[in-house]
């Protein structure tokens, strides 16, 4: 990747990324009935591991850069409301693509955020195409907003929104110099501390199956997080944030293969369509634009 222009760094850590996340959705719901709390901490238990193993493989050191530290804090908090959000979603909505598209307000709340506090200009077409992208996202999941479905709802709204939050501080602390496999390592320590306590009075028994999903669980977020983490320290979310919805697309692909799910019906393929249209022409687009600025 050396000789690869940041945005296309981004692009494809955050295509990674994406991945990632919705391999992540497959094993939670693989996973069973182990309450959310529980599926939360083994999900960061792993990345804690992971991003320690890197820190100390790179010689890096395990302290914030000066003035992060409070940013950090805010990343964690609203981050672990994100997970939170997701994981209630994926394990109680119908249909995983259904949760997923609530966590992709994620890139749409990002671009609002980073232009409201990072002062990250947002061009007209460029809003566009994340608006149309957001429409062909709504004919995937079909929103109903039924009674039975409405609190899973909400909390994957929550999460998307929380999670695009916690993007706009990692994009602040990168452009501060911080190391985001640090910032990986801090929301890791920083979750597991939270939901520990749970496990000690509530601890909910798992097969070897399950444990064995939620330990796959944690490692694909594990991923997913240093990728995400990553694509944003190397691009600002206008440019790239479109790309995320192409978890979308992976999640309806792995409920089709691995969870029993349904082939998508017209509606659904559409809304595939038009996502990677949006995607294409945003490329497209961006890549005209810094073209006649070096003009």
């Amino acid at each position: 990747m050396k000789n690869l222009s940041n945005k296309s760094k981004g692009i494809i850590c955050i295509l990674i990324s994406a991945l990632c996340f919705s391999g992540m959705s497959s094993f939670i719901n693989l996973s069973g009935d182990v309450p959310v709390p529980q599926k939360v901490f083994f999900r960061n238990l792993v990345a804690l591991f992971f991003a320690a193993g890197v820190l100390l493989k790179k010689h890096e050191p395990f302290k914030p850069e000066k003035g992060c530290l409070p940013f950090h804090l805010l990343r964690s908090g609203v981050g672990l409301i994100g997970v939170f959000g997701n994981f209630y979603a994926t394990t109680h909505m119908a249909h995983t693509a259904d949760a997923a598209m609530l966590n992709k307000l994620s890139p749409f709340a990002t671009l609002i955020f980073s232009a409201i506090f990072l002062k990250e200009k947002v061009k007209p077409k460029q809003a566009i195409a994340i608006s149309i992208a957001f429409a062909g996202a709504m004919l995937v999941i079909k929103p109903t907003m039924s009674n039975i479905e409405l609190l899973p709802s909400l909390a994957g709204l929550a999460g998307g929104l929380s999670a695009g939050a916690a993007y706009t501080c990692v994009r602040h602390m990168s452009n501060k110099g911080e190391n985001g496999r640090f910032t990986v390592f801090f929301f890791s320590v920083f979750s597991v501390a939270v939901t520990s306590p749970y496990l000690i009075f509530n601890y909910h028994h798992m097969t070897g199956k399950q444990l064995m999903y939620l330990l796959l669980v944690g490692l694909c977020a594990a991923g997913g997080q240093f990728a995400i983490t990553a694509a944003y320290s190397f691009a600002p979310s206008r440019e790239i944030s479109i790309y995320d919805y192409s978890n979308i697309i992976f999640t309806a692909i792995e409920g089709y293969l691995f969870l029993g799910k349904q082939i998508p019906d017209a509606l659904s393929v559409v809304g595939y369509a038009t996502i990677m249209l949006m995607a294409v022409w945003m490329f497209i687009y961006n890549n005209k634009d810094n073209s006649l600025k070096k003009a």
